[in-house]
């Protein structure tokens, strides 16, 4: 391909294209740059493979740390899996691209990206997104796009488009909106409890920059003399689908309207009846058409079966206006809450069920120690609050191997995540880690809202004082022509059927978290505020049900939660409560068994299970850390004698020197009459000289200041 360059400028950042000079074997390849910020994105198309019924798309995004000048941690010092965050930017490309391709598509499609270079103003994230658009039309993949993604922030009162880091971090809202030329087809925010109108308003203020993204796309590839490949889907035999659908539409239909069946029941009436049709066509004469094609590929006669009955169900929404399970379309599942199910060995439980979706959700405070580093691109080096998602094959009656948390897993659980920062505690006021893990027990859709409320109410049995209870609900949406049907708290069959996965979690106040998914090629925003709209009163009533249960954060830890005390010192006094070789610290851990964590501001956090061990290591760093002052008295003990006088150790690891003339009232002849090595003395700061030495006396003090110098001591 021939080299090019193309710069785009909208809302006052710029967007720098260049292609042809990099990976030329690959389908298509562009370099995104904005600011000092590089991604390279490619797309590659291979022959499709033979039996499969899905579009094998794979996303891959690759971060290298030299795009920031910093050399991997670790043993092997290169990078090794994916963190946490490079899954979820992943998704974030995945997401938006994969309903623009056609649903006919077989064949492999890989699509990856990498940052080159990086610097903290602008993240890679929307470079990416965008840049797999450019990517894909380069390589003459069929593709309904062109797809352009973009970040809004809230800085103050104004939007401002691809905000930096630190705009994100002090502002209220991080939004990403990505849309095709029908309109937005994904939403990803977090946002501090913004009103529903606010949320609206700034998907309105993104998308009309998309579209001038998606319009450069079209000016770029025009000038390269490239079309957009709209490939036709190729023919197939209709008799398949009559011979079905005539074959089961009545008893499909007959069973949808069976409202009070439960999903097991459901499921099972529409499997026997496809074991029927099976049972037909094996009737069949072995040269009718139909038992070829069935023969021919062992997927189609399920497949179809399944094309059939989702599009049954979407007739019956969108005619009758009446779901699966009977309710109205903007009507939530029965709504149960449980908490403090668990032993209080285990910190806060919450157990939140609606319909057949159950999530027990388990909070566990940690110490500052425990805080998550992360070794990735981005400027923050460590989280004070982690959620974890867990959906284990029982929840849906099913088998299958156990590995580690795929990206789902860790999509659903930053989800929650995201829907829970705005409303925990500051690090100043509670200086605990927190964990919280989502355990899916049933799942019949909805199972990532299941964990918000879930997680809200073992914050709250765990007595962390979150600044408002969250909810979410999971709204969905079937679109057939210009009739458009918007569904509260979908299940699982709704999500299989319809065109939009729209979760929405806030407060009482507003939003927090948004996550909207199409499997079309874009929705109008009057239909996405529509969705949010009527997300609202559920979320409320989700609430309701949850306040009925825990109304506000337990007074009390749970007994087996470490108790912390967080204070200040002097940043040039951490060398010291260390020592050398961390001497010291250690023996006020092994003294006191608390933990100690010290920041490198002067932050100490002190942690046991027991409080009294707390605050005799608390009492132990301040004597460390003390600053005497001229007559202050002290308990000391002797530790050298010189002829000119003792040296008296009053705190620990701070010595002063008592002179032989302030040893006593009147002259002493040799110091060892009066002390020894040992002794237990009450002296006086009589003075710290200008080089800072303390100098003390044993002269002038009164009992009551001795009778306070014991009880301070016994307390050290």
């Amino acid at each position: 391909m021939q080299e090019f360059e193309k710069t785009i400028s909208f809302g006052g950042r710029d967007i720098h294209l260049r292609g042809g000079l990099l990976a030329p074997q690959a389908g298509g390849a562009v370099l995104v740059q904005s600011g000092e910020t590089a991604v390279l994105v490619t797309a590659t198309r291979s022959a499709g493979r033979q039996g499969i019924d899905f579009l094998p798309l794979l996303v891959d995004y690759e971060e290298r740390l030299y795009a920031a000048g910093r050399i991997p941690g670790g043993f092997l010092r290169r990078e090794g899996r994916p963190p946490e965050r490079a899954t979820l930017i992943c998704r974030l490309i995945d997401r938006p691209m994969r309903p623009l391709f056609p649903q006919w598509l077989r064949d492999d499609i890989q699509i990856v990206a990498t940052t080159l270079a990086m610097d903290e103003q602008v993240p890679p994230d929307v470079l990416a997104a965008t840049g797999a658009s450019i990517a894909v039309l380069l390589a003459k993949i069929p593709f309904y796009g062109p797809m352009a993604t973009v970040r809004v922030g809230l800085v103050g009162d104004d939007f401002i488009i691809n905000p930096t880091y630190k705009e994100v971090e002090t502002g209220d809202l991080d939004l990403i909106v990505a849309g095709s030329p029908d309109g937005v087809i994904m939403v990803e925010a977090g946002a501090n409890q913004l009103p529903e109108a606010d949320v609206i308003e700034a998907i309105d203020f993104g998308y009309e920059v998309v579209q001038d993204l998606i319009k450069a796309q079209l000016e770029l590839i025009k000038e390269l003399g490239i079309e957009i490949v709209t490939e036709h889907e190729p023919e197939t035999d209709p008799t398949l689908a009559t011979f079905i659908e005539e074959k089961t539409a009545a008893d499909i239909k007959e069973v949808l309207k069976q409202f009070s069946l439960t999903k097991p029941e459901r499921d099972e009436k529409l499997d026997a009846i496809k074991a029927e049709l099976v049972t037909a066509v094996d009737a069949l004469e072995d040269e009718n058409p139909i038992k070829v094609a069935v023969a021919e590929n062992g997927k189609a006669l399920g497949n179809t079966y399944k094309s059939v009955t989702k599009k049954l169900m979407r007739q019956q929404i969108v005619a009758d206006k009446v779901r699966v399970d009977g309710r109205q379309l903007d009507e939530v599942r029965p709504i149960s809450c449980r908490v403090g199910l668990l032993p209080k060995r285990v910190h806060g439980t919450g157990l939140f069920q609606r319909g057949l979706t159950q999530v027990m959700s388990v909070a566990t405070l940690g110490t500052p120690g425990d805080a998550q580093m992360m070794d990735d691109l981005h400027p923050d080096e460590e989280k004070r609050y982690l959620h974890h998602y867990n959906f284990p094959p029982y929840s849906v009656g099913e088998t299958r191997p156990m590995r580690s948390p795929g990206r789902r897993e860790i999509g659903h659980g930053a989800l929650a995540e995201r829907a829970l920062v705005p409303v925990l505690p500051s690090k100043e006021d509670f200086p605990y880690v927190i964990r919280v893990v989502s355990e899916v027990l049933s799942s019949n859709g909805s199972t990532s809202m299941g964990s918000v409320c879930g997680s809200t109410l073992s914050l709250m049995d765990a007595g962390v004082p979150i600044t408002k209870p969250v909810s979410g609900a999971a709204m969905g949406l079937i679109k057939e022509g210009d009739e458009v049907r918007i569904l509260t708290d979908i299940q699982g069959i709704e999500d299989f059927l319809g065109d939009m996965d729209f979760k929405v979690a806030g407060t009482d106040t507003g939003i927090t978290a948004l996550q909207m998914d199409m499997k079309i090629t874009g929705l109008p925003l009057s239909v996405i505020a529509d969705a949010i709209n009527q997300a609202k009163p559920a979320r409320l009533h989700i609430l309701e049900k949850m306040l009925a249960t825990i109304d506000a954060p337990r007074a009390e830890l749970s007994p087996y939660a470490p108790r912390l005390i967080s204070f200040k010192i002097d940043p040039e006094m951490i060398g010291m409560v260390i020592g050398p070789g961390g001497k010291k610290i250690k023996a006020i851990t092994e003294q006191t068994g608390a933990k100690v964590d010290i920041n490198d501001d002067g932050t100490v956090t002190v942690s046991a299970i027991e409080g009294e061990k707390a605050l005799q290591a608390k009492a132990l760093i301040e004597s460390i850390v003390f600053k005497p002052a001229a007559g202050d008295v002290f308990v000391g003990t002797v530790t050298r004698v010189i002829p000119i006088g003792a040296f008296v150790e009053f705190m620990p690891g701070q010595e002063g020197m008592v002179h032989i003339s302030q040893l006593a009232d009147y002259r002493v002849a040799k110091v060892e009459d009066e002390v020894n090595v040992g002794d237990e003395v009450i002296i006086k700061v009589r003075e710290i000289d200008g080089r800072g030495r303390v100098n003390l006396t044993r002269l002038n003090i009164h009992p009551d200041e001795a009778a306070a110098a014991r009880e301070a001591a016994a307390l050290r």
